[in-house]
């Protein structure tokens, strides 16, 4: 539900401090602001330093779908950049949030030089991948209630709030069938 990677954070605190790419910047972004933005075009890939953002297709029938929350050390516009494509979906951060800016031409010539970023960001693909797949069946292989057990335990470990409209869109259903299950959820 959280995803984070360590590894990637501690690289990019190495590159960061090495001051061997001085236009890496630090970025902070208040709860709400937008890290990234579906069908812009991407011009810095960014490693989320500390904080938690939440990834979302905003669909064309108006509404969000998470796809999901993402923390310390996760990697955001790589695909875009591998790509060169416009974002593929809004980033924005759920609560305070700091990042490291990799200019695209940057982040571009450390793939063709850093053999550790590759390796990486390959881990970092194939571990996508492999939740992706594991998400699906975990939907369809349990009820709306458990997923929802399941975002409340995060909140409550994380000690932050999921707004309402955020748990239905992650979890894929209305709003109404939302108060449904938290009301059910209530009274076991």
């Amino acid at each position: 539900m959280l995803r984070t990677n360590t590894e990637f954070l501690s690289y990019m605190d190495a590159l960061y401090q090495s001051q061997r790419y001085p236009s890496i910047a630090l970025q902070h972004f208040k709860k709400g602001d937008l890290l990234l933005t579906q069908g812009e075009a991407c011009v810095k890939v960014l490693v989320v330093k500390e904080g938690i953002a939440k990834c979302y297709f905003l669909e064309e029938n108006g509404k969000d779908y998470i796809l999901e929350f993402l923390g310390d050390g996760e990697i955001l516009g790589e695909i875009e950049t591998l790509r060169n494509t416009h974002c593929l979906c809004n980033v924005s951060a759920l609560t305070p949030l700091e990042a490291y800016a990799i200019p695209v031409a940057v982040f571009r010539e450390l793939l063709t030089k850093d053999l550790t970023l590759n390796k990486l960001l390959l881990h970092e693909l194939a571990e996508r991948i492999v939740n992706t797949s594991s998400r699906a069946s975990f939907q369809q292989l349990y009820t709306v209630d458990h997923g929802l057990g399941k975002l409340l335990e995060l909140q409550q470990k994380l000690d932050i709030q999921i707004s309402k409209d955020d748990m239905a869109a992650y979890l894929g259903i209305t709003l109404r069938s939302l108060n449904r299950a938290l009301k059910l959820v209530g009274t076991k």
